[in-house]
């Protein structure tokens, strides 16, 4: 589990076949990896993957060939959102996420919100139709593994606030219209809508 406050921002070094995955290889940038061992987890631009080794200062990771398909990939040389799974004790100062990432949404809108003091962006995101009804007004989503408050939705069209914070401590400062982000919906939503399918 991982509460969507990332610890720091590394760097796909290098993403090559390897089955019908990908194994990739992260620089973990200021992330404090002294103690991680092969078999831990890492969130990874949200999604949980397994470290398989550790060499050169890099953490290698096997993806699966259907976790590429449900995320925005791994393609080298891209900046990733990092965050070591949650510990006993640990504060809990974003959301339970679970790093299984449900999909993708496309940036509809990233700009300053006008007349704000303290420099904070909004951004609107189109999910997929799916997972548009898992997604409420003053609940939890994870955008690329940061843990957000949904400001507002209409259709499968959600809008968040960014605060400068945000922006700059992980790879959402980087977003542009059009760009895919990985997406994960609130737990609970995920199990109360399959409730509901029984109860028809």
């Amino acid at each position: 589990m991982f509460t969507g406050i990332v610890e720091a921002v590394g760097r796909v070094r290098t993403s090559t076949p390897s089955g019908d995955g990908v194994r990739i290889r992260v620089d973990p940038a200021s992330l404090d990896v002294t103690d991680t061992k092969v078999g831990d987890s890492i969130a990874v631009d949200g999604c949980c993957l397994t470290v398989v080794s550790r060499e050169g200062g890099a953490l290698g990771f096997d993806v699966s060939a259907e976790t590429v398909r449900c995320t925005t990939g791994f393609a080298a040389g891209s900046r990733v959102n990092l965050e070591r799974a949650l510990r006993v004790g640990d504060l809990l100062g974003g959301h339970l996420i679970s790093g299984h990432v449900d999909g993708t949404g496309r940036v509809a809108l990233f700009a300053a919100v006008e007349n704000h003091a303290h420099g904070s962006w909004r951004l609107d995101v189109d999910a997929p139709e799916a997972l548009a009804p898992l997604i409420a007004a003053k609940g939890s989503i994870a955008v690329a593994g940061v843990s957000l408050t949904v400001n507002a939705v209409e259709g499968s069209r959600f809008a968040v606030n960014l605060i400068p914070h945000t922006l700059a401590a992980t790879t959402l400062g980087e977003l542009a219209v059009g760009k895919r982000v990985n997406l994960e919906v609130d737990t609970v939503a995920r199990y109360v809508a399959r409730l509901r399918e029984f109860d028809r």
